[in-house]
């Protein structure tokens, strides 16, 4: 019989030691996290979560027009099938803004999936901190109150943003298109320039007499009044589409004409029709603000 001297001992204890907690750890080890899988109607922070069907999506981009020059920015982005879809459907650059970081990593990972990381950006944000000044498109699937807490920003855009919420309006902010798909409503909104104050409009051939148009504005909607001289007048069927306005000018002596313009800050460029110098030229430029 061979007796270990006591160093032997001590080792030969340490090693058997040793290799139980490894064993005991081994079987104990936390199992590999599992890939996050949402829930509807998982809370959010400012929503609970509840998926836009995927022909609507779809429905909303075709609203929007969006093609390859476009930006989109998804506000509230869920799972991203909206940025994924603009990116891989539609050729645009897209970007998800979501607060919950779990369905950012899965965004991301579906984007991955479906080849358009390079087109489809997630980012884990505040949509009400979030700069979305260089979007052309914004999406939304948000209740009425916070579509209202964005409506601000979202005047400030460029003319001619197109703006698609799924299911909620912008409270007295008429939209511009209406459509569903799959018994869901989207509605759209076309930023428009702003034109209130006051303008002085010259026709190309110099024909017609300088007008003077005060301009009031609410949203898309344009009236106001005119004066020629000792003429008043009066503007009717105002309407702006993102950059493109329209309108119609009448006064007691005189036929009616419509113009049709695009913005660009405080100049309007375009054409007159009607009136007794027919078609022609006219260059708009603002002489006054709102009051």
């Amino acid at each position: 019989m061979q007796v270990l001297k006591p160093a032997a001992r001590a080792l030969g204890l340490l090693l058997f030691v040793g290799a139980f907690s490894g064993s005991v750890l081994a079987q104990t080890a936390a199992p590999a996290k599992q890939e996050f899988t949402p829930s509807v109607g998982q809370e959010g922070k400012d929503v609970i979560w509840v998926p836009t069907p995927q022909s609507l999506v779809e429905r909303m981009l075709q609203m929007a027009k969006v093609t390859s020059n476009d930006y989109v920015i998804d506000l509230g982005s869920g799972d991203g099938r909206t940025v994924i879809t603009a990116a891989k459907k539609f050729g645009a650059h897209a970007l998800g803004v979501e607060f919950n970081p779990d369905m950012v990593e899965l965004s991301k990972h579906n984007a991955q999936k479906e080849g358009v990381s390079d087109k489809a950006q997630f980012m884990k944000a505040d949509i009400f901190e979030t700069d979305i000044s260089k979007a052309t498109v914004i999406t939304l699937y948000l209740l009425p109150s916070l579509n209202v807490k964005l409506r601000p920003t979202i005047l400030n855009l460029k003319p001619g943003t197109r703006v698609v919420s799924h299911a909620f309006t912008m409270d007295d902010w008429s939209p511009d298109q209406v459509d569903s798909s799959e018994g869901r409503t989207a509605y759209m909104w076309i930023v428009p320039a702003k034109v209130a104050g006051t303008w002085r409009i010259e026709t190309a051939d110099g024909k017609a007499q300088p007008l003077e148009a005060t301009l009031t504005q609410q949203y898309q909607n344009v009236s106001g009044s005119v004066k020629t001289g000792a003429k008043q007048g009066q503007v009717s069927n105002g309407k702006l589409r993102g950059e493109t306005l329209t309108f119609s000018v009448a006064d007691d002596t005189s036929a009616k004409r419509d113009f049709t313009g695009q913005v660009n800050g405080n100049r309007i460029e375009g054409t007159v029709k009607g009136g007794e110098g027919g078609d022609t030229k006219f260059v708009a430029t603002r002489v006054g603000d709102a009051k």
